[in-house]
């Protein structure tokens, strides 16, 4: 198993080929160059491993190569080799963020520790950066799908992601309120910073000021300065609590023994679709002051025409998370994709992922079918095709009552004729 790669820039070419043989004979994978252009051409954003660099080198220096290499990717470990002349020039580019350097002539085994350290924090970078990349991607399933409501929520993002104000975001649960919330943290200035989410409902009045309110520390809103603090059931949050909120949301500080401390704090709030009925669910001084902007993510319920895709999408991050293969999908699970109401939403919709793509639900095909090549959305697509055709043919021709029987809005099911291509005269013949 390899240690890891390694670009080695030597412009001696004695030295780069002991150096290298070195390098490999200690298990890494090494590419050489001669010269700085052309390693800047082959490490790229997606170069996994680190760089060692002699500094004195015709065209371009290995200290021009690090400052360029650093603005690309500021994790990239540089290890410099340097004359004994170049000491303090290797020094101030520590400072700068090169990783380390070797003077010449260098120990063989000091040049294997200096790389194996090396590696050992560009695998972590990679990985910290590969969650980041996941966490990224499963806050997208939120606004996974082509309904107007989704749609329309994805195009206010870039508004909403640099406007100082607060928001308040009521759904159902399982809907992917908190999702929306860190998208829209993300895409802004704040996403520098922390976002610090507070369950409002789980947080006892003896605990309010130590864990949102003191003036020291990484938790609730010190922590989220000039950040995002995030409200989870704004609703549910008792009196005292709302109360605290009221005077910081109003003030942008915290009152404590001494002075007030301003806070930069953006505040992003959730409530349940029924506090809106509930007059005393929040205290009219804070939800007044939380809703500058009300948005409202719908239930599945009311986007059925988003189900497929969004299915198709967890399923596939469902399979790779497990390491499993993407069984064929059933026309049991198509039915049921087609005409379950969905009522846990989006977090019910992976939990039943999971479970197709570990077998656990008699949903999940086992024999092999032509189309199980073809990618997922393209299997969910033509089922879809086969259901509204099947419905058509099963109320004799009657629109109206296809419609009925596949449970969806008359506009979701023209745009999915639409969208799938589906002849409706053709369709309406007997036979």
């Amino acid at each position: 198993m390899s240690a890891g790669r390694v670009a080695l820039v030597e412009d001696d070419e004695d030295l780069r080929i002991s150096t290298a043989q070195l390098l490999t004979l200690a298990g890494f994978d090494v590419t050489t160059f001669p010269a700085a252009p052309p390693a800047l051409l082959a490490i790229d954003a997606y170069f996994d491993g680190i760089v060692v660099t002699d500094v004195r080198m015709p065209h371009m220096s290995g200290i021009e190569l690090f400052h360029i290499l650093n603005e690309r990717d500021a994790t990239l470990p540089v290890v410099l080799v340097t004359g004994h002349a170049d000491v303090a020039m290797a020094v101030d580019a520590i400072r700068r963020g090169a990783w380390d350097f070797l003077s010449k002539p260098f120990d063989p085994d000091a040049l294997i520790a200096a790389a194996t350290r090396a590696m050992a924090a560009r695998s972590l970078a990679l990985d910290n950066r590969r969650l980041r990349a996941q966490a990224a991607s499963a806050e997208q399933v939120a606004l996974v799908g082509n309904s107007p409501a989704v749609a329309r929520l994805r195009e206010m993002i870039p508004a909403l992601a640099n406007a100082d104000i607060d928001l308040l975001i009521e759904g159902e649960t399982g809907t992917g309120k908190e999702l929306l919330a860190r998208l829209i943290h993300r895409a802004g200035r704040r996403a520098r910073h922390r976002f610090i989410a507070v369950a409002c409902a789980a947080l006892p009045d003896a605990l309010i000021d130590s864990e949102l309110f003191a003036s020291v520390g990484d938790r609730g809103a010190i922590g989220a300065h000039r950040g995002t603090l995030f409200l989870d059931d704004i609703d549910q949050a008792s009196r005292p609590l709302q109360a605290r909120l009221t005077q910081l949301v109003e003030e942008r500080a915290i009152r404590g023994s001494r002075d007030p401390v301003p806070v930069d704090v953006r505040v992003i709030a959730t409530a349940a679709e029924e506090a809106r009925r509930a007059a005393d669910a929040v205290a009219p001084a804070l939800l007044y002051r939380l809703a500058a902007v009300r948005l409202r993510m719908p239930p599945l319920r009311e986007r059925r025409e988003d189900v497929p895709l969004l299915f198709a999408h967890l399923v596939d991050a469902s399979a790779g998370r497990l390491r499993r293969a993407v069984p064929p999908l059933t026309h049991e699970a198509r039915d049921l994709l087609a005409r379950h109401d969905w009522p846990g939403n989006v977090r019910e919709l992976a939990h039943f992922a999971d479970r197709f793509v570990l077998g656990l639900d008699d949903v999940a095909g086992d024999a092999a079918d032509p189309s199980d090549t073809l990618p997922l959305p393209d299997r969910l697509a033509a089922f879809e095709r086969d259901a509204i055709l099947s419905a058509i043919a099963a109320t004799g021709g009657e629109i109206g009552a296809a419609i009925d029987r596949l449970g969806i809005p008359r506009k979701t099911f023209y745009y999915k004729v639409q969208r799938l291509g589906i002849d409706l005269r053709t369709a309406r013949r007997p036979g």
